[in-house]
């Protein structure tokens, strides 16, 4: 009976993981509620769940490395990035991020890194951006502190009754994987857009203008107002009311108080200013429109997935969107009907008190002229590296553990000014606690109870011919899969129980089954979508979906291989 029970519980969750666009992190609570619910787990239990040795180390590097960002390693790194020829630039770029996302949070190392990628002058940024994401992602698995899955299915690992995890264990197939990507995005370097300023394709940003009743268009059809000759634009929607006005065609008539949809170059908003009664910021301020900035959403930001009328953006920061752009997706309805993503590029009029607002570093990854970054003196630096590194040290040499060593630096941190709580509040991954705290209560549950078992007697059955080695493969696939289909952590774990569950039905090692489930968890390349890193590139850069098959589909492929290849050898069956 447990396991029917666990069986539907986990059922529910992969489809509402896959179907439904509910936060995974709601989704991963409730079903270990559930489990507490229909007695399969006590409340004890659930609970010690959230105080796994592995998540507390995953919150606390998230919390240090609010201060490693301030430090002057990563721009002096930026500065010497865009040096040299496009493949040098590439390369430099990708063992920086690489190396910075070895000992932090990778999401954090792009952040940080957009911004002067953005306003280099040497590489269109589209040539710089996806690589920085792909490096980012590749420079997590050298380390056990990496990325969040390794550590995540370290907490796996432990609990059911394996070794932890070396610091370097990750290492050996890391280095191998990381020197095949880099390879093969330098390659691939020919195949990325070119969206630099003498780029002859249109950056599709997203422009709203609304037909005020005095205006001259009133009365008179797309055609006949000129509407349909623009140069860089082109009119999409028209939105009258409640009713959506889609394919215009030249013989619409334009109302007043219609609401007229753009696409194309934000460059030809003074186009539109010529059209009379056509207003394009709507505020009760005017906004002078020849000086517009562009900010990129952050993945910190408090918004995302509301909409822009929601949030009431203008007063909230002093500032009226005139323009939005989400890669080369097609947006569709009114600017503010328009719920946030992480990665949006947004063409802001601002008033004066908008560069004051205490909060746009939380908000936005990226504003045009304007550096976010909260830079400590070389002294504090060189202070907050040493300390870091000290910690790190004492902890591969068994000396301190890594969470203790992680406290006090926290701690002292806090005390000395350098991080400031509102920072630690606001950077709290309260998200990541619930969808890894639930995943390993889900996963000691699959093991404890025998789901897992079962599940890996079905897939005994159809891989036995294959043997352990194709059963790993079997794992390393299904857990890319998921990957790409839903998040990293989740896919680690679903795959994780049947992993362990399969080694143990072969008699093997369960070693290289539970390295395959977090390599595979790390290969995340072909969508924007899969991984966060991918995502605040997307609009920065102005990539098409294509892009990241382009370049993603032969990476995830060259990674596979590398990973199943290597493996086996560094841990054999």
């Amino acid at each position: 009976m447990e396991q029917v029970i666990l069986t539907g519980i986990m059922l529910a969750l992969i489809v509402c993981l896959f179907a439904t666009r509910i936060n995974a992190a709601w989704l991963f609570t409730g079903a270990i509620a559930t489990s507490y619910l229909t007695g399969l787990i006590d409340l004890e239990s659930m609970l010690a769940n959230y105080a796994n040795p592995s998540l507390i180390t995953l919150v606390l590097l998230i919390l240090v490395s609010i201060a490693i960002e301030k430090t002057t390693l990563v721009s002096k790194l930026a500065q010497s990035m865009a040096q040299g020829s496009l493949t040098k630039a590439v390369l430099k770029l990708g063992l920086s991020t690489a190396f910075l996302s070895s000992f932090t949070n990778n999401t954090a190392v792009v952040a940080s890194l957009i911004t002067k990628v953005k306003e280099s002058k040497t590489h269109a940024p589209s040539k710089l951006l996806l690589p920085l994401s792909y490096t980012a992602i590749l420079g997590g698995t050298l380390t056990l502190i990496g990325t969040s899955t390794n550590l995540i299915v370290n907490g796996f690992a432990v609990e059911a009754g394996m070794a932890p995890f070396g610091f370097f264990d990750f290492t050996l197939v890391g280095l191998a994987v990381l020197a095949v990507g880099l390879v093969t995005i330098t390659i691939m370097l020919k195949y990325l857009p070119d969206n630099g300023k003498n780029d002859d394709e249109v950056v599709p940003f997203y422009l709203e203008g609304r037909v005020e009743p005095s205006s001259k268009l009133v009365g008179r059809t797309v055609e006949e107002n000129g509407l349909r000759d623009l140069k860089d634009l082109f009119l999409a929607e028209i939105i009258r009311g409640e009713r959506r006005i889609c394919a215009v065609t030249p013989q619409q008539e334009i109302l007043s108080g219609d609401v007229l949809l753009f696409v194309g170059d934000i460059n030809s908003v003074p186009l539109l200013q010529r059209f009379d009664g056509l207003k394009i910021v709507h505020d009760k301020h005017e906004k002078d429109v020849e000086h517009l900035v562009e900010v990129v959403v952050s993945q910190s930001s408090r918004f995302l997935g509301k909409t822009i009328k929601e949030i009431r953006f203008r007063e909230q920061f002093h500032a009226a969107i005139i323009a939005i752009r989400r890669g080369h997706d097609r947006l569709q309805g009114g600017i503010g009907q328009v719920k946030l993503q992480a990665g949006d590029s947004l063409i802001l009029a601002p008033s004066s008190d908008f560069y004051a607002l205490p909060n746009l570093k939380r908000e936005f990854v990226y504003i045009s002229g304007l550096d976010l970054q909260a830079h400590l003196s070389s002294n504090k630096s060189n202070t907050v590296l040493a300390s870091f590194a000290t910690v790190i040290g004492l902890s591969i040499f068994g000396i301190v553990p890594l969470v203790k060593g992680l406290i006090v630096l926290l701690g002292a941190l806090v005390l000395l000014g350098t991080i400031k709580v509102p920072e630690m509040k606001r950077r709290f991954p309260i998200e990541l606690v619930a969808i890894v705290g639930s995943a390993i209560g889900l996963a000691k549950l699959m093991i404890e109870t025998g789901l897992a078992a079962e599940i890996s007697s079905s897939l005994l059955w159809l891989l036995g011919d294959f043997g352990p080695y194709g059963a790993f493969i079997a794992i390393f696939v299904m857990t890319v899969v998921f990957t790409e289909l839903i998040t990293n952590n989740a896919a680690a774990a679903l795959s994780f129980p049947v992993a362990y569950a399969l080694a143990s039905g072969f008699g093997v090692n369960p070693l290289p089954f539970v390295m395959a489930v977090a390599f595979g968890a790390s290969a995340s390349f072909i969508s924007p979508f899969g991984y966060q890193t991918n995502l605040m590139v997307y609009s920065a850069g102005n990539y098409r979906i294509r892009d990241y098959i382009t370049i993603g589909l032969p990476l995830s492929l060259i990674y596979s291989a590398t990973v199943l290849i290597v493996i086996p050898f560094v841990f054999p069956f």
